[in-house]
């Protein structure tokens, strides 16, 4: 039953923006509390608090580890995925060979990447900016003709944090893997949604951050395949193999481990829980009319659900959709203060209009199909009332018709 305000406002609180942060789960919040009132030993130090503090640390390190199966020595602890991202990428390229200054990527990657590739470019480092297709996807083919003696590094996400298209990094990381070009991917917010095989991807680095998958803000990590060698992007002490200074966060790497090894743990059960409520919320959302799914149908993030409503600005639903008690968002949460379209909507080929009219909804633990059903019924009166105030609708007449199929053609009832 949902409650309701004096003034009539339904007070049900939905919280579909999993994919900008997420809330942290009891066991991991316990964990952190007692490496920040009981064992706060620094980890470096050599009496009995600091080892316990060093042992944590490498607890964490192994659950971490384990969800990408991997070696837990590979494993080097950030401040999130952006700072992982930076070190990655700006690692490989400041330690690459002389003449190694090609730098591969795609339009629609996280700006964690992006604007650290700018910057490289104004360091006498070239970009290449692969297109991707109306579904968001990198064709392999054009990053195996992209490569070049020249290119130091390829780093292509592994799945979009706004759309949700899984990208085919396995065929991609066996290209750069014959090329002997290192490969990363920013699997920020695929891990714990997604089985994840490192050594079957032939992925070399690769990001993940606490906070996308119930741990704490703050914490983050990068994978490094032994052999690959990265300069240090801050400096101070010998901390994580001497990659990355100063006094480790003890209580939110403790925090990331508990998260990571329950990701683990749980991984086929939350799949299953996220893709069946992400599929009755596309299906109902496409029986508005005038509504276009943007990203791949089924080669999506469990959770994630992205759809253009033609002829309506994305924040006016969000405003809406909030007086409701739902939450969400209309792409990167790192990007919501932007009064652009969306750079990875335009990279798949989407007019600025639909662009603008664009929401993500991203589905969590916590959500059950009844928050599902709640959305969807109430979605088609909002929709037809900000239709009713907008200009745009009466100029192309979208009060009427049918949802299209999307841009991969399939009917159209992951992240």
């Amino acid at each position: 039953m949902v409650n309701r305000s004096p003034e009539g406002m339904a007070t049900r609180q939905v919280y579909l923006d999993n994919a900008a942060t997420t809330r942290v789960r009891q066991e991991v919040a316990q964990a952190m509390v007692t490496f920040m009132t009981q064992n706060y030993g620094n980890p470096s130090s050599i009496h009995s608090a600091g080892r316990t503090a060093k042992e944590a640390m490498e607890v964490a390190r192994a659950n971490v580890a384990r969800l990408i199966n991997v070696r837990p020595s590979e494993i080097i602890f950030t401040s999130g995925g952006t700072e992982a991202d930076n070190l990655a990428i700006l690692g490989v390229a400041r330690r690459a060979a002389a003449g190694k200054n090609h730098i591969i990527t795609s339009q629609i990657e996280h700006h964690a990447v992006l604007h650290t590739c700018e910057y490289l470019e104004g360091h006498g480092f070239t970009v290449t900016y692969l297109p991707v297709d109306a579904d968001g996807l990198v064709d392999p083919a054009a990053v195996r003709q992209a490569i070049t003696p020249h290119t130091a590094l390829v780093t292509i996400m592994h799945a979009n944090n706004e759309v949700g298209t899984i990208e085919p990094v396995e065929e991609i990381g066996a290209i750069c893997r014959a090329a002997g070009v290192p490969f990363h991917t920013d699997a920020v917010q695929s891990a714990g949604k997604i089985p994840i095989d490192v050594q079957a991807m032939n992925i070399d680095l690769l990001t993940l951050s606490a906070h996308k998958m119930y741990g704490p803000k703050g914490a983050g990590a990068l994978y490094v395949r032994r052999g690959i060698r990265l300069e240090p992007q801050q400096h101070g002490g010998a901390h994580e193999r001497k990659l990355r200074a100063g006094t480790e966060n003890v209580p939110g790497i403790v925090g990331l481990g508990v998260a990571a090894g329950l990701a683990a743990d749980e991984l086929p059960a939350t799949q299953a829980h996220l893709q069946s409520m992400r599929d009755a919320l596309i299906d109902g959302l496409l029986r508005l009319p005038n509504t276009k799914l943007n990203g791949h149908r089924t080669q999506r993030l469990p959770h994630n659900v992205n759809v253009s409503f033609r002829d309506i600005e994305g924040e006016s639903i969000l405003l809406a959709l909030d007086m409701i008690g739902v939450a969400a968002s209309t792409g990167s949460a790192c990007s919501s203060g932007s009064l652009s379209p969306s750079h990875v909507l335009l990279a798949m080929g989407n007019t600025h209009q639909d662009a603008q009219g664009s929401i993500r909804m991203t589905l969590g633990r916590d959500n059950q199909p009844a928050d599902v059903e709640y959305v969807v019924d109430r979605m088609g009166p909002i929709i037809a009332r900000l239709r009713m105030m907008s200009p745009l609708a009466d100029a192309s007449g979208s009060g009427t018709g049918v949802a299209d199929s999307g841009p991969s053609g399939k009917s159209c009832g992951k992240a």
